[in-house]
């Protein structure tokens, strides 16, 4: 155990001496310095910031505890992301990065109006401060609690471990979200990058040559075994194509093209944790290098994210200690397979991806707070040292508000990550409709955004309260229910569009302006970059599916 904390402590402290090196000198006096690190971020950082905010402890424990559940079909959520971020890449980027915004609430009341700007950006902090930032903070606790038994060294509950885990969790990463700003965020989350993609990627190895000898064999390394194992005895759970009535966790393949695309657009393509690593580019091109490079590590993510809830199923089923929880299959995998000497360095890195998350959301909402309502609405003439001042104070009131929310969702039943992907869809897509029907009709009303949302609120909430059937049985899938009625509100923004020029013939359509905050010259390589990527995502697919190594 000393061992396991002298490395833990060591790669964690070398992550911030990094982060501090690269980010001394910088101007943190504007607000452009702070909220988006001078727009300097080269596409490497932007990648590694962009994987490292998506992938928290919320992903490792809850995408793998669905696996484990369900078998390959939720990998979709990592895999299917590659085509989001070509969208992002090449249509979303040029056309953020030449309205010169720091936010999306931002983008939004430029295109509509300033009523519909606040009430978006309301919206957007209320779904961070009660679901995003608690479930990030309640996942990484779980993990700890799993790897070191803080419960048990500390003679306490496991609810207990988690409070006094999240209260952790959310000071150190305070530390680095109100006093670094985004350039430290962004720094960190590279380095930590690194280290998880080492640690992340160990584990279906480990688990792989765990799995081997419990199934009997005596080669030394015995990950081969382990691999023919997994396929000869469970086949069935290595098929991503789950059934068209298939429930959450397991994701239908219909939705796999829809649902699911029009939730991964919503995700990297409006979410502002994600969008402001891009809105901090130092030019287009880096922007579209960091946004097509983090494609391929969301393909590259079943090795981390799906495949080891597999294997876990089948290690556990051979040694008859199944757990009972979806949230619980990760961290008791992890706790079984990994080496002694490794586990301080991989809780270091697991810790890292916990405050990369954290950071990455919390410097968001203080973001929209003070750009989008402080500065628009309560001190329009505030200076620049004004603005970073106000965002670090708002910055510790949202910690230790959504520290204390975070140990809640312990009693949450349904798991992490079907409750987040659910519920964020609540708030998440009429924020895509806003913006993409923004940029695809010219001639909508200003209140035309509130409609939909107000729509969306409805329709999406009584869907998730009646929790319909399928004729046969069984809850539907919310990812049904996000497929049919994003097409729906797009159909609404054309009749509102057409009913709008109709009725004022000398209505100008409207323009984007390019305020020249960057170079906007478009990367050449792009286009067949994201042909590669395209290719990998029908590859994969095909491998885990009847046709490749799956059995329906």
């Amino acid at each position: 155990m000393a061992f396991t904390l002298i490395t833990f402590v060591a790669f964690t402290i070398l992550v911030a001496v990094i982060s501090y090196v690269k980010t001394k000198g910088d101007d943190q006096t504007t607000a452009d310095g702070y909220f988006l690190a001078g727009r300097g971020l080269p596409g490497f950082v932007i990648a590694g910031s962009l994987l490292l905010t998506n992938l928290s402890a919320e992903q490792l424990v809850g995408t793998n505890g669905q696996t484990w559940a369900v078998g390959m079909s939720p990998m979709a959520f990592e895999v299917l992301a590659a085509t989001a971020l070509i969208v992002l890449a090449l249509w979303a980027a040029p056309r953020y990065l030449k309205s010169g915004i720091t936010t999306i609430p931002e983008l939004i009341g430029l295109r509509f109006d300033r009523s519909t700007q606040l009430s978006f950006c309301i919206a957007y902090i209320i779904l961070y401060l009660v679901v995003q930032i608690p479930v990030i903070l309640y996942s990484g606790s779980l993990v700890f609690e799993n790897i070191f038994n803080l419960s048990g060294l500390l003679g306490i509950t496991k609810f207990q471990s988690i409070c006094v885990l999240c209260i952790a969790i959310s000071v150190v990463g305070s530390i680095y979200a109100i006093f670094g700003g985004l350039k430290a965020v962004a720094v960190s989350d590279t380095v930590n990058g690194v280290g998880l993609l080492i640690g992340g990627l160990m584990i279906p190895f480990f688990a792989l040559n765990v799995l081997g000898h419990a199934a009997g064999s005596e080669s030394t390394i015995t990950i081969l075994d382990g691999w023919k194992y997994l396929v000869a005895n469970h086949a069935d759970k290595l098929n991503s194509i789950a059934p068209i009535n298939a429930e959450a966790p397991a994701v239908p393949w219909p939705t796999v093209f829809t649902g699911l695309v029009f939730l991964g657009l919503q995700s990297w393509c409006t979410h502002q944790s994600f969008i402001q690593r891009v809105l901090a580019a130092e030019n287009l091109k880096e922007a579209q290098k960091g946004a097509l490079y983090c494609a391929f590590l969301k393909i590259a993510g079943f090795m981390f994210l799906a495949l080891p809830g597999v294997i876990a199923y089948a290690l556990f089923e051979l040694q008859g200690d199944q757990v009972s929880m979806m949230d619980d299959a990760y961290p008791h995998l992890v706790t079984q397979v990994i080496p002694a000497p490794l586990m301080g360095f991989f809780a270091a890195v697991m810790f890292g991806a916990i405050l990369s998350s954290f950071n990455s959301v919390l410097n968001s909402v203080n973001t929209m707070f003070t750009m989008d309502i402080y500065h628009e609405y309560i001190n329009p003439k505030a200076s620049e040292e004004k603005l970073v001042d106000v965002g670090k104070k708002i910055g510790i009131v949202f910690a230790i508000a959504t520290t204390i929310v975070g140990p809640m969702v312990y009693f949450f039943p349904a798991g992490l990550k079907t409750f987040l992907d659910s519920f964020v869809m609540l708030i998440g897509l009429p924020v895509l409709s806003a913006v993409f029907g923004g940029f695809f009709f010219k001639y909508l009303p200003k209140y035309a955004a509130k409609v939909i949302m107000v729509f969306h609120v409805v329709v999406y909430g009584l869907f998730m309260l009646l929790a319909p059937s399928y004729p046969g049985g069984g809850t539907m899938h919310y990812l049904y229910a996000v497929a049919v009625l994003w097409p729906i509100e797009l159909i609404i923004m054309t009749i509102m569009n057409k009913r709008n020029k109709k009725a004022h013939p000398d209505m100008q359509a409207w323009e984007q302006k390019d305020v020249q905050a960057v170079d906007l010259t478009p990367w050449k390589y792009r286009k067949i970059v994201s042909i590669v990527i395209l290719i990998c995502v029908v590859a994969v697919y095909i491998f885990f599916s009847p046709v490749g190594i799956g059995v329906a």
